[in-house]
């Protein structure tokens, strides 16, 4: 019964894949424009951030459009595609869960944020002009 299941989704995921990637592209929002100078420092600030993400996942689609929002430079992971990738997650942020933000902090420990909502709101307290500069890690 499990791989009915498993297969009624997979297709589901193919079928609406690529609408919803389309979606996507249509309707991604435009940056925010920074001074040159402040946008070095945000992107140097983004540096140590990873996202493990689904291409197609809609939580993941949220997150994305929050980064081209604040114009952050963050590398994606498409766990979905990439083993190396999904191991990773699931040996050091414990989940196979998707999104989740690595946040790698100078001279601290990594922190692996999971939930759409949880890393929109980390990203828009940080990097929002509505909060200032920055706020350096």
């Amino acid at each position: 019964m499990k791989w009915v299941i498993r297969l009624f989704f997979r297709t589901l995921r193919r079928i609406i894949g690529p609408f919803m990637l389309l979606g996507e592209k249509l309707t991604t929002p435009k940056g925010i424009q920074r001074a040159p100078e402040e946008q070095q420092r945000v992107d140097a600030d983004t540096k140590g951030m990873t996202l493990y993400q689904y291409k197609t996942c809609p939580f993941c689609i949220k997150v994305r459009r929050q980064t081209r929002r604040l114009s952050l430079n963050i590398e994606t992971r498409d766990t979905q595609h990439d083993a190396y990738s999904q191991k990773e997650l699931l040996k050091y942020g414990g989940q196979l869960q998707v999104p989740c933000l690595k946040i790698e902090n100078r001279g601290s420990k990594t922190i692996w944020l999971y939930e759409s909502d949880k890393i929109v709101h980390y990203l828009h307290q940080q990097f929002s002009p509505e909060h200032g500069e920055a706020v350096r890690h």
